[in-house]
């Protein structure tokens, strides 16, 4: 399947007034951005722990009005903080109230302290999967309940590198998997999707494969290029590249490389290697 490249910019929610995310988000889409995450937490992930932070599906509402043309979701919802009847209650009111831009973007949750202070049960990493792989078909048959149902089927990415679990709940039920792996790490990993793909009869090219990338890179240095960063991952598959922001300001002049390498690839794409 012959995708062009999308970059999408994820507003993370944390250490902002939500002026300057509003202000932001209207800025990402007026440059040309394709998608816009946020993220489900309820703390800071880095910086001050106890500093400014707002929650995901609230934002993704007010998103939805905000917005005409961008694609919105969170980078990714945490399946242990609600119900999965009424998340996809949720995610289809924002797809409808979107005009259908909604990705509902879920995973298992990770962050311990967010289940501990909203009196979520933390559990183990296996048993938040098989959560999650229960969640999953019943989202979608609440979908098919709905009235009025999504304006389209909304796309499920599911972010996550387990490879006995979190890859065959990819392989079954997403249109994009994210991830962080890069390298032979992710070569091994696309191939591990490969196999669950063809153990449940699902084309592998059906999934797009989202990473991310960008950002400050550690101890404040500037990223590398694009061109050096994306370009390994292109040539492995990746089409959907997503450079992570925190507040307060957000820095979008970290966008605006990925967007001219992404129009001049989608310009004369060279096939992957």
């Amino acid at each position: 399947m012959n995708r062009p490249v999308r970059i999408g910019v994820q507003l993370q929610p944390q250490h902002a007034d939500y002026r300057v995310i509003r202000q932001r988000l209207g800025e990402v889409e007026d440059m040309g951005v394709d998608v816009a995450f946020n993220w489900d937490h309820f703390f800071p992930l880095y910086g001050e722990p106890d500093g400014k932070h707002y929650e995901c599906w609230t934002m993704l509402g007010a998103w939805a009005e905000q917005t005409s043309r961008i694609e919105i979701g969170a980078l990714v919802t945490c399946n242990a903080y609600r119900n999965p009847d009424l998340l996809a209650d949720m995610a289809r009111t924002v797809d409808n109230i979107s005009d259908g831009r909604l990705i509902l973007g879920v995973g298992s949750g990770w962050f311990e302290r967010d289940f501990d202070e909203y009196g979520y049960e933390f559990g183990t990493a296996g048993s938040r999967l098989d959560d999650l792989r229960e969640a999953l078909p019943r989202m979608k048959e609440r979908f098919g309940r709905l009235n009025p149902p999504p304006t389209r089927e909304i796309p499920v990415l599911i972010g996550g590198g387990g490879e006995r679990k979190t890859l065959r709940m990819v392989a079954e039920h997403a249109h994009i998997w994210h991830t962080f792996s890069q390298g032979e790490e992710l070569q091994h990993k696309i191939g591990v999707l490969r196999g669950h793909c063809e153990t449940v009869g699902r084309d592998i090219a059906e999934i797009e494969l989202s990473v991310g990338v960008g950002g400050r890179g550690r101890e404040g240095r500037r990223p590398e290029s694009p061109e050096v960063e994306g370009r390994p991952l292109y040539d492995l598959g990746a089409r959907l590249f997503t450079v992570g922001l925190g507040g307060p300001d957000y820095d979008l002049s970290l966008v605006e490389p990925w967007l001219r390498w992404r129009d001049e690839l989608n310009a004369s794409p060279r096939p992957p290697q």
